[in-house]
């Protein structure tokens, strides 16, 4: 640490003399971060930090500026055209662009139309009107992003056919996948903080060359609040306060965060805390919703409790907390650092689809809980910048992740209850590198080292008596490794072509520990060391500036981990599942399509279109254990089985969009999504692949002012019926609603929401909406809750 200190204090000793240009907003007078500012001549480009600050220092004095960010006008300056300003520029804002949005494709700033992939942007001014509870509402509201919910505390992304362990999330850079994700629906996307985020972006397809095991289907990025430095030896500080209350589950949420900065050294903390209460559904949609009874314990007895509310889905509630804060230290124009602390933990909470299970006409359990989830994240972060050598910007990310998770359940009048505990320590180093070989040409390439260990621990008490005993566990002890190497080459052939092509390598390693104390399995540990090799070729055609045409062919894969290997709790009489030590990784290869194109600087058309085959899918098949089909387990003869590279899968769909900028300061957007899967089974049937969602949408208009935003929108989605679901999905009568003939099936459904957000005052926003507004009661595909009926929504924020 000592060593540490002082090179940090060397590097503030050697200041760099640089004439910087700052790029601000006409709107409220707000830096512009993140803005492409690129010499015409010469190609070499930079970005502005979070204060819409950008050194010239190294570029000609000759220059033509071309600039460029999300939301505003391109504007071409000259070098003497900036120095008249005094190095101030007032982006004028524009809505609708084909190169809009910058996205993190290749881990490093880029304008959208220069990504063979489709990417969509949620910025923070999105974040501020839509008001989402969660980061899995916020992503349901992108019009991109399925998401599935078993619970009030859950969400469950699913993109392009694809979920869970099949999809990447990242936050400021760093994986939060971890050994344990599984094949089931997910819900530890709720631990971010929806307000503390600066922006997120969703990658629509493969990018397994950047991202490494999982990113199959997509990649959702999450960037939380910057730094805010000062332009001068003064300290700046910006700061907003915000509460919140919204009708339909009695929320009640308090959110403050600061920035502080001076010309070296910032600050930036954060802190939400919510309260929900039970959630109420709408009354107008299928009864098969409704909860008429709710389980209760008194004096040690469950007991059935006729519901007064059958809409009120009782229990639901649950609490969350989230903590951020950052120390950035920035001693000159080439180096940057920050030290960055997540925490994040809710309340136990239900599991609402397990409670609505019956059995013999009686529920067939009193308990199940999801325990608290937490989450932490410590991460120091490193950038260096220059002009000469192997690279032109650098970033070194280093990273300590903790995951807690419990499951807790007892069936209805059981005094055992179950407990099962997991978690994961999750460290990873990532080292990026850009190098901008020519005016033509840039190179991505990076090294990514993870391990992820596992502890999973069981127990079993007696309510009555309050007696503990150790029980199974859910997964072995297991350490889960990954190290990798990618490099990509992006080449600008003329003004119109540009390709991208990359390759990574990724080597996997897996050690497990099985007690067998509960279950007489006849191995007590498994190994595994395997590899992938990915690769993608994209490109960008440009015939002029209103169009874009994009296609990319690209592989990804998914390495086993210890969910997969630990699936051998799952054995039973009858049959064993043993591990498979030739186990590989799944492979997918995806082909993606699409085009945009502009209309008089004021409609934007685009539409993209994909295939994607999923190739030695694991699943459980019939397996030899040295040499014999059969063993004796639990005092049973039984078949043994284990996990396999044995199925396949595809999913083909389309995505389109619609921009209109509309006179006097309207707009009209509007999302459309398609996709159709299969995938086989255990028992080698095919079905319908069970994360293949209805078509499903977005349509918005808004109406902006000078003090005034306001926009009415609409979400809908198709429905199921019962032969088009998922074969596993089709006996699940406690989350589907029942045809004329009882058989399960998914109703579509639709939502009318309006939202509005007014500047009372200079430092004062008052933001409300109705969601639901003709009170609908209706369930997103596969999901074991209803979502909110009608909702009113009422916040104030302050700001400094």
């Amino acid at each position: 640490m000592r060593l540490f200190l002082s090179f940090l204090a060397l590097l503030s000793l050697c200041p760099l003399q640089s004439q910087n240009l700052y790029l601000t907003s006409p709107r409220d007078d707000h830096p512009v971060a993140h803005a492409f500012v690129q010499d015409t001549l010469t190609k070499a480009y930079r970005w502005t930090d979070s204060n819409g600050v950008v050194s010239l220092d190294g570029f000609s004095q000759n220059a033509i500026f071309s600039i460029r960010a999300l939301g505003y006008e391109l504007i071409v300056m000259s070098r003497s055209e900036l120095k008249e300003r005094n190095y101030q520029v007032a982006l004028q804002p524009d809505d609708t662009q084909l190169d809009q949005v910058i996205v993190s494709a290749t881990k490093w700033r880029q304008p959208k139309d220069k990504s063979p992939l489709k990417v969509v942007r949620i910025n923070a001014e999105d974040v501020s009107l839509l008001n989402p509870q969660t980061a899995a509402d916020l992503l349901g509201n992108s019009g991109v992003v399925f998401v599935q919910k078993s619970q009030q505390g859950g969400g469950s992304p699913m993109i392009r056919g694809f979920a869970t362990n099949r999809l990447i999330y990242t936050v400021d850079g760093v994986r939060m996948n971890t050994a344990i994700f599984r094949g089931g629906n997910l819900h530890n996307v709720i631990s971010l903080d929806a307000l503390s985020l600066q922006s997120a972006e969703v990658l629509l397809g493969p990018d397994a060359v950047i991202y490494g095991s999982d990113a199959i289907g997509g990649v959702m990025s999450f960037e939380t609040l910057g730094a805010k430095f000062s332009t001068d030896q003064d300290w700046v500080v910006k700061g907003a306060a915000m509460s919140r209350l919204s009708s339909a589950n009695f929320e009640r949420t308090a959110h403050a965060h600061l920035q502080a900065g001076a010309k070296k050294w910032a600050l930036t903390t954060s802190f939400t805390r919510t309260n929900f209460g039970d959630l109420r559904q709408g009354t107008n949609g299928p009864e098969d919703f409704l909860r008429p009874f709710y389980v209760t314990q008194v004096n040690g007895q469950d007991l059935i409790r006729p519901n007064p509310n059958p809409n009120r889905q009782v229990p639901s509630g649950y609490n969350q907390s989230n903590l951020m804060q950052k120390v950035f230290f920035k001693p000159n124009n080439r180096w940057d650092f920050s030290l960055a602390h997540h925490l994040s933990q809710t309340s136990a909470f239900s599991r609402y689809d397990r409670q609505l299970r019956t059995s013999e006409g009686l529920p067939q359990f009193g308990q199940w809980d999801y325990g608290p989830q937490k989450w932490v994240m410590n991460q120091f972060t490193a950038h260096h910048n220059k002009s000469r050598g192997l690279f032109s910007e650098m970033t070194l990310c280093l990273a300590l992740q903790n995951f807690e998770e419990s499951r807790i359940s007892r069936h209805f009048n059981d005094p055992v209850q179950e407990n099962r505990q997991e978690r994961v320590n999750a460290y990873s180093a990532n080292m990026d590198f850009r190098k901008t070989l020519s005016d033509k040409s840039s190179l991505f390439y990076g090294l990514e080292w993870v391990l992820n260990h596992v502890d999973s621990k069981g127990l079993e008490k007696n309510i009555m008596t309050g007696v503990s005993s150790p029980g199974p566990s859910r997964y072995p002890q297991a350490d889960w490794l990954s190290y990798a190497a990618y490099i990509s080459l992006q080449y600008q052939w003329n003004k119109r072509l540009m390709t991208q092509a990359g390759l990574r390598y990724n080597g996997i390693g897996l050690k497990a520990e099985f007690d067998t104390s509960f279950y007489p399995l006849p191995f007590e540990t498994t190994s595994l060391n395997t590899e992938a090799l990915t690769g993608s070729f994209g490109l960008v055609y440009q015939p002029s500036s209103s169009w874009n045409l994009r296609t990319n062919l690209g592989t990804a894969f998914r390495a086993p981990n210890v969910d997969d290997i630990g699936k051998v709790f799952d054995s039973e009489p009858g049959s064993v599942v043993v591990p498979n030590p030739d186990l590989k990784p799944e492979y997918a290869i995806s082909w993606d399509l699409g085009v945009a194109h502009m209309i008089n600087k004021r409609v934007k058309l685009d539409f993209s279109g994909y295939f994607t085959h999923l190739n030695n899918a694991m699943i459980r098949r019939d397996y030899t254990l040295n040499g014999a089909t059969e063993i004796t387990y639990d005092g049973a003869l039984s078949r043994v089985q284990a996990i396999q590279n044995a199925a396949q899968a595809q999913v083909y769909g389309f995505h389109t969009g619609l921009e209109v900028k509309l006179p006097s300061g309207f707009g009209l957007t509007s999302d459309l999504n398609w996709q159709k899967g299969t995938e086989e089974m255990d028992d080698g049937v095919k079905s319908p692949a069970r994360h293949t969602a209805p078509w499903f949408g977005a349509t918005r208009l808004s109406f902006k002012a000078q003090k005034l935003l306001i926009q009415g929108y609409t979400q809908y989605s198709g429905g199921f019926s019962h032969d088009e679901l998922a074969l596993e999905e089709r006996s699940k009568t406690e989350i589907y609603a029942l045809d004329a003939n009882g058989k399960t099936f998914s109703p579509a459904w639709h939502t009318l929401n309006l939202k509005a957000q007014y500047n009372l005052a200079t430092n004062f926003e008052l933001i409300a909406g109705i969601e639901n507004i003709t009170d609908q009661r209706y369930r997103t595909y596969s999901s074991g809750i209803s979502a909110a009926g009608r909702n009113l929504i009422i916040a104030l924020r302050a700001q400094i």
